[in-house]
């Protein structure tokens, strides 16, 4: 499978999740084919088949920016309002890993079990996505979770209520809660 140019050569590229054996069967089968979630369309399929054709990695050298030094996700084109962008795809697990920067929630069931996607050890182009706090006065893009059409739950980038321009960094917000445990971890 081809990687995207500037991929880092230790997180292998994936284009499609995989199941850590931390996520229980019941888990499992509710992730693949459980019950229906607000349906949204299905998103375009990239038409290399490796790579996606509506976003590119990009090393970020403006000083100003606060990952100078680090990559972000950038428009190729110009993406119109509440489009689908990406699926952030990882390692899908219910464990704590307190240590990834590239872990995201993806749903946590009545009986308290959590289900994540880690993308800091493999992933694809989402993993770059970076946060707007430092870039611009709030982010144009969101997570939102959907269903593929073959029922399996996903959490996808999808462009905010305007439109992204050709060349923009792709930002969304991390949330409150990412940047407070970030916080609580410097400060012991």
């Amino acid at each position: 499978m081809a990687r995207p140019p500037s991929w880092p050569s230790d997180v292998q590229y994936i284009t499609s999740p995989r199941y850590h054996a931390s996520v229980p069967t019941a888990m499992r089968l509710f992730l693949s084919d459980g019950v229906r979630l607000p349906s949204h369309l299905a998103p375009p399929k990239p038409s290399n088949g490796t790579t996606n054709t509506v976003v590119r990695i990009r090393s970020i050298s403006d000083a100003s920016h606060p990952a100078r030094g680090q990559f972000g996700l950038f428009a190729v084109r110009k993406i119109p309002p509440k489009t689908h962008i990406i699926d952030y795809i990882g390692e899908v697990h219910c464990q704590d890993r307190l240590d990834s920067n590239y872990d995201l929630s993806l749903h946590r069931s009545q009986d308290g079990v959590s289900v994540g996607i880690d993308a800091s050890k493999m992933g694809n182009e989402a993993r770059f996505v970076n946060d707007y706090r430092g870039i611009r006065s709030k982010p144009n893009a969101i997570f939102i979770e959907y269903r593929t059409a073959m029922g399996e739950l996903r959490m996808s980038v999808r462009s905010s209520s305007d439109p992204i321009q050709k060349g923009d960094e792709i930002l969304v917000s991390y949330g409150k809660s990412w940047w407070r445990f970030r916080e609580d971890q410097r400060g012991r």
